[in-house]
């Protein structure tokens, strides 16, 4: 039988990450996170904290911005100058993305997930968003900054996560051709998200 594997997509203060804990608990089956970096380090032996310095060189970074590296599923081995490169990095997260879900049900937060494992049979691919001014009251709530520093966070982030998502994909981060899903949290609570998705893999695939 084919995993059930959800691959979620979110801009910065829309509740993903507590959307995802609850639809894994309803579901029995794990959430991919950071925790990918450390999988990735365990797989291809590199130390881990070369794939968390990847993430904030990459966050630095202008290169990706302008320019693109289409993920193919290329590894570059060990005896090449680029085996740690921030780009064979996320070669090999990828790859964990990709040999789990021939083992498992999983859902998957960020990663640019959603194309990564596009040639999965049971995938469902979700983007959640809110208003600006929803997502700032939770971050200042989550944070505990004021209103501007909240806004400057989820600006920047959300900035970063379109980058990446371009540079890895090719494709636009918020268009909605990516997705089976896009999901209000302005509009929804976080149960009503999970009811919704449930819903959806049930009237899809006939179970949940």
């Amino acid at each position: 039988m084919d995993n059930l594997i959800i691959a979620i997509t979110r801009t910065c203060g829309s509740g993903a990450t507590s959307i995802s804990k609850l639809l894994g608990k309803k579901l029995g089956i794990d959430v991919i996170d950071r925790n990918l970096l450390r999988l990735a380090s365990d797989y291809s032996g590199i130390n881990e904290e070369l794939f968390a310095r990847a993430d904030e060189n990459m966050k630095q970074s202008l290169l990706f911005r302008i320019s693109r590296k289409v993920y193919n599923g290329e590894l570059i081995g060990p005896d090449s100058d680029d085996f740690t490169s921030n780009d064979n990095l996320f070669n090999y997260q990828a790859k964990v993305l990709k040999e789990l879900a021939k083992n498992e049900s999983f859902i998957c937060i960020g990663r640019a997930g959603d194309f990564i494992l596009k040639d999965q049979p049971k995938l469902v691919t979700i983007f959640i968003y809110a208003p600006k001014e929803v997502c700032i009251e939770r971050e200042m709530k989550r944070n505990g900054t004021d209103a501007a520093t909240a806004e400057q966070n989820i600006i920047r982030t959300d900035k970063y996560r379109r980058g990446f998502y371009k540079y890895h994909t090719g494709r636009e981060w918020e268009s909605p051709y990516n997705y089976d899903l896009c999901l209000n949290t302005g509009v929804f609570t976080y149960e009503q998200c999970v009811d919704i998705i449930m819903n959806y893999i049930s009237t899809r695939f006939g179970t949940v």
